[in-house]
């Protein structure tokens, strides 16, 4: 019984109340807004999964390359390998401080020297961590962004489909459901876009910012090690 009380009051709206039916008889404005939050969600989706393989392999080559680094292989072997070819932020880091080492081994003849050329090659891996960090961060401000407006174009839509049921009561001067129904039914869809939008975003964005802090702090530990290698070589060569 309840079914066809539903049903019949369904048909007396006229008003599709599925998905698919409360866009393509949405207010203009309002379709506006779903398609947006529809992308936004998609966009952010995509960024997302970009991140989760990006950091895996980074964290499989990086792991890789400790392996080879700790291994004791000499480091002028290893830089020979890596000099042309390094493809994550961890040997990009190693290359660029063997390639200043390289320059700057042959002028080490005082300690004064020495910590000149320590400042450098630590310089200039601090640089490429800054550089490598900030090519793996791409996106993460997009998610932040459609994390924090998503909420709001939702509730813009929310805000117009509840005009458009107050326009409704206005115009047929009814206040029952059916009257208003089709516009509370469009805020509440859009209400519930952007929610979807915005939760997965804001999410994601904490998840990827922790795990590359996290990388960050990794590469930089390794800076700070291979630093103090290269700074007990220096310290031969000025004896």
């Amino acid at each position: 019984m309840q079914t066809e009380v539903s049903t019949t009051t369904d048909a007396a709206l006229g008003h599709d109340f599925s998905i698919w039916g409360m866009f393509m008889q949405a207010d203009p404005l309002v379709k506006a807004v779903m398609v947006i939050l529809v992308l936004a969600s998609i966009w952010s989706w995509a960024i997302m999964i970009d991140k989760s393989l990006l950091l895996g392999k980074l964290k499989s080559k990086s792991s890789k390359f400790e392996d080879a680094f700790w291994s004791g292989k000499p480091l002028d072997e290893m830089y020979m390998k890596q000099r042309d070819k390094a493809d994550h932020p961890m040997a990009r880091v190693f290359v660029a401080a063997m390639g200043e080492w390289d320059r700057t081994k042959s002028m080490v003849k005082s300690s004064a020297l020495v910590v000149s050329a320590q400042d450098r090659i630590e310089k200039v891996m601090n640089l490429t961590i800054n550089r490598e960090l900030e090519k793996a961060e791409t996106g993460l401000s997009i998610l932040a962004t459609i994390g924090s407006a998503a909420v709001f174009i939702g509730l813009f839509g929310t805000v117009w489909g509840i005009m458009n049921a107050f326009q409704a009561i206005a115009q047929q001067g009814d206040t029952s459901l059916i009257a208003v129904a089709p516009g509370i039914a469009e805020a509440l869809f859009a209400t519930a876009l952007g929610l979807v939008a915005a939760i997965p975003a804001v999410m994601g964005y904490n998840h990827y910012s922790s795990a590359l802090n996290s990388y960050a702090v990794r590469l930089q530990g390794f800076a700070d090690e291979f630093a103090t290698i290269l700074s007990r070589q220096f310290d031969e060569r000025a004896k």
